[in-house]
């Protein structure tokens, strides 16, 4: 047995935490076994509602504005979003530490595509994956709209299980730690699909084990957001064409396609049995972020900073903890998983980060200080800005372009009532804006800790704080 463990790090694109929460309606057995045989996290947000931000922050343990790829890698120019290379990664420093490290599926990090330069000894990525092209659609649902074109939202296909592009990612990555089984050293292996991001189409075979009429109703599924920033609401008139039969129908498809990768785990965990590797890795499955799911009306993901976008999956099973069937309720992010594999590891921690540790949390360890969770956003391609913080279950949405939000959790989870303008709750939006300003501060946010000028002063305080 190696005396570190090995690292098999599970991630999908857009994933719902509640796809996997007890009493869900999509179906995720092997998930499901995961989170008996280790830890759930209920408070994991993401640090960033898109990709390539999210995922970068996972990898360096900075915020999106430390590491500088602040939007999606094919969506801007190199101005608005440039990955600073000279920056240590997760699988950096544990290549320095003697691992021997393959990635398998979707990078969206940083534009060159050479994972070499990041410690991985065999990778395949978006680039070297042969674009899929699903053959034999069966039914399909769309969204026309003068000038877009009519764009698939979801689809039925008769391919087989074989044939999908996770199945082929999850195989690459199956052989690469049965290879390493016979080596005597650790390894990570980081295995990324590119669903259940949209268009969600899946293969009959999983389509067929929901019915879409029994699809129940988000709770928010009406909001008409009158309380909530105007872009939402102009988002939101994407959909309008939809009715519910089609979130029904959309839904299922999503699910469906839940359950073809939560199969592929069921594969590479099998895989880990055979090769006796299962009682030394460390088994680690999230998301870069969630999705709306008919939500407050909405779909896939963006600015509408709630709940089904930012609260991800997480599930960690870490053998040599002998932690089993166990839920962490303590606030992370996602640039904290980097610092926290790192110590389960017994490695070198990444110096200089924004993210910290939860090893203890997750132990149990009593007298720790109370934690609190912590995203921004910076636009997309239209320039959005926003920064975001949760904290004893309360909410506060600092929004630079339209009026904040503050939800109160504990009472409204479906964030129906926006009570930024509540004077019983004033104390308590100015302290969670102070506390946002004092993390824009200790991580060199320069261009928000700076915007003290008069059209800039419209924050519940300023920069300065009480």
């Amino acid at each position: 047995m190696n005396k570190r463990p090995n690292i098999l790090f599970l991630m999908t694109d857009q994933q719902q935490k509640n796809t996997i929460v007890p009493g869900s309606q999509c179906l995720t057995p092997n998930l499901d076994r995961l989170c008996r045989e280790g830890t759930f996290f209920s408070r994991a947000y993401t640090t960033n509602a898109i990709c390539s931000p999210a995922r970068a922050s996972l990898m360096t343990g900075l915020l999106p504005h430390n590491h500088g790829m602040v939007d999606c890698t094919h969506t801007v120019d190199d101005y608005r979003a440039n990955y600073r290379s000279d920056k240590n990664t997760l699988s950096m420093q544990l290549k320095s530490e003697g691992y021997s490290a393959g990635y398998f599926g979707k990078w969206h990090i940083e534009r060159t595509m050479n994972l070499g330069n990041y410690g991985f000894d065999e990778y395949v990525t978006e680039k070297d994956l042969p674009r899929h092209t699903p053959k034999s659609i069966v039914k399909k649902t769309t969204v026309e709209q003068k000038g877009y074109g009519d764009t698939i939202v979801c689809a039925v296909s008769g391919e087989k299980e074989e044939d999908t592009e996770e199945y082929h990612i999850y195989s690459k990555a199956i052989d690469f730690i049965e290879r390493a089984s016979k080596k005597n050293e650790p390894w990570f292996t980081f295995v990324s699909t590119r669903g259940p991001h949209d268009p969600y189409i899946v293969p009959e075979e999983f389509y067929s084990l929901y019915d879409p009429k029994t699809i129940k109703q988000p709770e928010s599924f009406h909001d008409r957001m009158k309380d909530k920033p105007g872009i939402y609401r102009r988002i939101k008139s994407v959909w309008d064409d939809l009715k519910w039969e089609d979130y029904q129908e959309i839904t299922a498809c999503y699910y469906a396609f839940c359950s073809l990768i939560d199969a592929q785990v069921g594969r590479i965990l099998k895989a880990l049995e055979k090769t006796g590797q299962a009682d030394n890795t460390i088994v680690v499955y999230t998301t870069d972020h969630g999705d709306f799911m008919g939500a407050h009306g909405l779909l896939c993901k963006g600015v509408p900073a709630f709940e089904e976008v930012y609260n991800i999956p997480l599930v960690i099973k870490w053998p040599h903890s002998g932690l089993k069937n166990n839920t962490c309720d303590t606030y992370l992010n996602t640039h904290d998983l980097a610092p926290t594999l790192l110590e389960m590891a017994g490695c070198r921690p990444l110096e200089g980060i924004d993210g910290s540790s939860i090893v203890p949390y997750i132990k149990g360890e009593a007298g720790l200080p109370k934690r609190f969770a912590f995203s921004e956003f910076h636009g997309q391609r239209f320039f959005y800005t926003q920064r975001i913080i949760w904290e004893d279950g309360y909410k506060y949405v600092f929004n630079g372009f339209d009026e904040d939000e503050f939800y109160d959790l504990n009472k409204d989870p479906h964030e129906l009532f926006n009570l930024i303008d509540d004077i019983n709750y004033s104390r308590i939006i100015e302290g969670m804006a102070s506390k946002m300003w004092g993390v824009v501060k200790e991580s060199g946010d320069f261009n928000l800790e700076k915007s003290k000028y008069f059209m800039f002063r419209f924050a519940p305080v300023g920069p300065d704080g009480i």
